[in-house]
């Protein structure tokens, strides 16, 4: 059984093809690493897996289920969380509020407006349980304004782990952050449990390699390359695609 499989996927935007016959299969407890220079299409990838845009052609499958055309949030009750590589989070609420609000999301008490959110004991409780798995639990109720652009990153993957997914896709999480935060956001990944799935796009390839056990390498919406990290490494496709060679 694969954890996500993605088959004959294709993409267009007009006469820009963007994704083209890309073939994905990732194994259970599978730390991905999927690589490419600007413009290979990565994010495209991850937009067609979660939903946020329909694929002209092909299939993706969550744990051998079609989910090709089911609905994002759908795909999330499932057990699929993501990153994105711009945050989008509400800086004028507390860091608590924004896990709390991405656990409500999955939650019946979502169709309740009548309820206060204060009074969800048992979000609050969860969401602090988040927080303290990527070591924000003290800051919890500082407002998302005045946290670094590293706390930020972590509050993030804390909304994600928040929902217990199955797969977890990771947008770029070592984007724009200092040596220290890039140290302690790797701890963060490597800590966590091998029952949940993780697919990664990533530029900073010194920190993402030791994390993968398979790498995809992307390139103008074509996989090209695929294998362990020395096979990756050794292929001369992948020298030229990053060096020209």
């Amino acid at each position: 059984m694969t954890a996500l499989a993605v088959k004959a996927l294709s993409k267009s935007f007009g006469g820009l093809r963007v994704t083209t016959n890309v073939n994905l299969a990732v194994e259970p407890g599978e730390r991905r690493l999927i690589i490419g220079p600007n413009g290979a299409g990565k994010t495209t990838l991850f937009n067609l897996m979660t939903g946020e845009i329909t694929p002209d052609f092909g299939s993706i499958l969550l744990f051998e289920r079609e989910i090709t055309r089911l609905a994002t949030r759908k795909r999330a009750h499932l057990g699929m969380a993501r990153t994105y590589q711009i945050i989008t989070l509400f800086a004028r609420d507390t860091i608590l509020h924004n896990v709390t609000l991405a656990l409500l999301g999955l939650s019946p008490q979502r169709w309740n407006p009548l309820q206060a959110l204060d009074r969800e004991r048992d979000l609050i409780a969860a969401a602090r349980a988040a927080l303290a798995r990527v070591g924000l639990d003290h800051i919890a109720d500082r407002p998302l304004a005045e946290t670094s652009y590293g706390e930020k990153r972590r509050v993030e993957i804390a909304m994600a782990l928040a929902q217990n997914p199955k797969v977890l896709l990771l947008d770029e999480p070592f984007a724009g952050l200092s040596i220290d935060e890039r140290r302690d956001v790797r701890h963060l990944l490597a800590a966590i449990p091998r029952d949940v799935t993780i697919v990664m796009i990533e530029h900073d390839m010194d920190t993402a390699l030791d994390l993968a056990d398979r790498i995809t390498l992307l390139h103008f919406g074509e996989v090209i390359v695929e294998g362990t990290r020395a096979e990756v490494v050794a292929d001369p496709r992948t020298r030229e695609v990053y060096l020209g060679e």
